[in-house]
């Protein structure tokens, strides 16, 4: 029964990625002519060369590439990425006699529309799925020629980019540029979360007393390491503790109060997994 809530979970989160990204497609960077990479930059070049919709075409896009995938590596590929694929492309079309671009000034178009179509794609990733496009082009790419995923995936949405600035124009190119940029943070944002817990390295002489003050005063527990000084080759404790931002301060303050030349390393940490932190791992 837990299985088949996982299953419609997922399903509910990739539908609402697609339909977050759906709507930014069409409020933003569609109908101001930037193409942002992927499938659905190719398929706003083609929409306005030939009026051809949008969504009709990246389903004429991603529908090879994911039977070359499937012949490739089987039903590995995902029924995820199939569901999202189909969903997102009949949502464009659907969507579109329906929404009405919200700007035209095309800074804030390739900033909001990369942000919000992040947004999306961030929740399409979180539950384990692709919206195809230039990710399968990429394994395809990798399979093939044995170029890396990531110079894949810069190789395609630069050609991408490159198309726009030939048939639109190189400030529109540029913009699209911000606009995959904003995309992309939008989707670390969503997937590892804002960083609000913050991790401490430290390495002391008094181990003992540090970790004992740390679980006593902040009630935090602690994993304790041996590390190696590279320069001296000396073996030393090094403990390393999870906390929140508020704590930051606390913790530096019973540092060196307890061990004044301990070496302490503060930094964040995107999302903590387990006891004190998230905790109710099904909803992951």
């Amino acid at each position: 029964m837990r299985k088949i809530w996982g299953v419609l979970l997922d399903l509910l989160m990739i539908t609402a990625g697609c339909l977050v990204t759906a709507g930014a497609l069409q409020i933003f960077l569609i109908p101001n002519r930037i193409a942002a990479g992927g499938a659905s930059g190719l398929a706003t070049i083609i929409y306005h060369v030939w009026g051809l919709p949008v969504g009709a075409v990246i389903l004429l896009i991603n529908v090879p590439l994911f039977l070359i995938g499937l012949f490739l590596w089987g039903w590995q590929m995902g029924w995820r990425t199939l569901y999202a694929t189909l969903f997102l492309s009949v949502s464009l079309d659907v969507m579109a006699p329906y929404l009405e671009p919200v700007t035209h000034d095309p800074l804030l178009a390739s900033l909001y529309g990369g942000i919000v179509s992040g947004v999306g794609m961030g929740l399409v990733f979180r539950a384990r799925g692709t919206t195809g496009g230039t990710d399968l082009a990429a394994r395809l790419f990798n399979h093939f020629t044995g170029m890396s995923i990531g110079q894949g995936l810069i190789f395609v949405d630069g050609l991408i980019v490159l198309g726009a600035g030939i048939v639109f124009s190189p400030e529109l190119a540029l913009y699209a540029a911000i606009s995959i940029f904003a995309l992309g943070k939008s989707i670390d944002l969503v997937q590892e979360g804002i960083g609000f817990a913050k991790a401490a390295l430290i390495v002391t002489d008094r181990k003992k007393e540090v970790q004992d003050q740390i679980i006593e005063r902040l009630g935090r527990g602690i994993t304790g390491l041996r590390a190696t000084g590279g320069y001296t080759g000396r073996e030393r404790d090094m403990l390393v503790c999870v906390i929140s931002r508020t704590e930051v301060s606390k913790l530096k303050k019973i540092v060196s109060t307890v061990d004044p030349r301990a070496f302490v390393i503060i930094t964040a940490a995107n999302e903590v997994l387990g006891e004190g932190f998230k905790e109710d791992w099904k909803n992951i």
